[in-house]
């Protein structure tokens, strides 16, 4: 893993948005319509976050994923910043601050048959991500 120094320096943005809390702008990301298998994994240090058969477009212009890889990957923080009540996604190996989680998920499991109740939207940035097929 990179240190932060190394990362401000190699890649600003991806510091900014880790490191500092930042956003990438909507739409932006190059893996919002990346295939769906594999794995996504922490930019900043690797660690397994989100399985590509969580994944949905959920029309927000973020990457988004119904549940993390495990329980333990990933921390959930209460955010109240900028007049609002959020929930932080952080990475639970390096604390980096990869988006929001809302409970506005979809209601359609993985085969796009009707679930019972909502899932989560883990609307995550995808400078964040680092996505390995298999």
């Amino acid at each position: 893993m990179k240190t932060d120094e190394q990362l401000k320096k190699d890649n600003p943005e991806l510091y900014r948005v880790a490191r500092q809390g930042g956003t990438e702008p909507s739409g932006s990301s190059d893996l919002l319509h990346a295939d769906k298998e594999g794995v996504f994994r922490c930019a900043v240090c690797n660690a397994a976050l989100f399985s590509g058969d969580t994944k949905f477009e959920s029309g927000t212009g973020w990457p988004s994923f119904t549940d993390p890889i495990s329980k333990d990957a990933v921390k959930l923080i209460s955010d109240n910043s900028h007049g609002m009540r959020r929930t932080e996604v952080q990475c639970a190996s390096c604390n980096a601050h990869l988006g929001h989680v809302f409970p506005d998920g979809p209601d359609r499991n993985k085969d796009g048959e009707r679930d019972l109740g909502r899932h989560d939207r883990y609307c995550i940035n995808g400078i964040c991500l680092d996505h390995k097929a298999t």
